[in-house]
């Protein structure tokens, strides 16, 4: 026999998805029946699984510990060797925001991978806040995406709250990012893009047309010049609409390919630009995230703004290019 209490990050979902998670290895019709015999019991009492958890519910498993262990299956896969802890921006109790290097995954993509996620579970291990246990029925992780080779802000969240919040925030846009790339050509101007984003799932990537097409995403791209070179410009790309690769096809599409972008880009000037720079990745930084008017328990976060320096490939760009940096620019 186990006894569960059911935690901050436990509370609020279906009792049924609460156990599919904790024994990850049983099916569902062997959790149905265990419900109906009232061999797991809800705060003593018979459940069919739809009920919704609140913190301080008890579920106890009439199962023995073999069977227990069976079902619960291995918490899924968190290195054992130290991985490095990430670069922390900010955190509190619910969230983390990070600075993600080029060539690091968000996410891993094969078991093998290791990207910011695990050094972020990584992290929240090796400093006492997240034990192994409670992996099995809550696992923290990251709420946006960045591409392999941009670099950039990356939030996570620490908690369910967290998690909920900040998905939230980005599904709703009321949480603001803003990037900066150097692309080729001279921009001179404030513009606004507007435009559809078709995604070929084979070749993972993208088509932008004027007109809409059948499955073809509706989607807005707003940037200005911050500094106009000899051959490149520095931009600062606010995302209105965020879908796969949309700021690197848009810009591309109107001429303006970011540089070291080997997807949408133009070879030549990639070409000459690693010659030159050494310059091996799309040159695209998420720099900046706004926060909304926030409330509860997120009151702390409200309307505060975080940053994340251009890492050092823009930086020789720009010095060779003649296009200096001004730290306002980041607000």
């Amino acid at each position: 026999m186990k006894k569960v209490v059911i935690g901050a990050n436990e509370s609020g979902q279906r009792f049924d998805k609460y156990l599919a998670k904790t024994l990850s290895e049983a099916p569902k019709s062997f959790l149905y029946k265990m419900l109906r015999k009232k061999n797991i019991t809800l705060n003593d009492k018979k459940a069919d699984g739809s009920e919704k958890l609140s913190m301080g519910d008890t579920v106890t498993f009439w199962l023995s510990d073999e069977t227990f262990e069976k079902f619960r299956g291995e918490v899924r896969a968190v290195p054992e060797t130290a991985l490095p802890k990430p670069d922390i921006i900010f955190e509190d109790e619910q969230i983390l925001i990070m600075n993600k290097p080029a060539g690091l995954l968000s996410q891993k993509a094969v078991p093998e991978d290791v990207s910011i996620n695990e050094m972020m579970i990584g992290w929240l291990l090796d400093s006492g806040q997240l034990t192994r246990e409670a992996l099995q029925s809550f696992r923290p992780s990251v709420c946006n995406r960045l591409d392999r080779n941009t670099s950039g802000l990356i939030t996570g969240g620490k908690t369910l709250a967290g998690l909920q919040f900040l998905s939230e925030g980005f599904r709703d846009r009321t949480i603001h990012k803003y990037y900066f790339c150097l692309v080729q050509g001279r921009v001179e101007k404030k513009v606004r893009l507007k435009g559809y984003l078709l995604k070929d799932e084979k070749t993972n990537k993208v088509t932008i047309t004027r007109e809409a097409r059948h499955q073809a995403d509706y989607i807005e791209t707003e940037y200005e010049p911050l500094a106009v070179g000899k051959n490149c410009t520095l931009l600062k790309v606010f995302l209105i609409t965020g879908r796969t690769h949309q700021i690197r096809a848009h810009l591309a599409n109107v001429g303006n390919p970011i540089i070291g972008d080997y997807k949408y880009g133009s070879p030549e000037m990639n070409a000459a630009f690693k010659k030159e720079y050494g310059i091996r990745r799309q040159l695209l930084h998420a720099g900046i995230l706004k926060m909304p008017v926030c409330g509860d328990s997120f009151a702390g976060l409200s309307e505060k703004v975080f940053t994340a320096p251009l890492p050092n490939d823009f930086r020789h760009v720009m010095m060779g290019e003649h296009l200096p940096w001004q730290e306002g620019w980041m607000s």
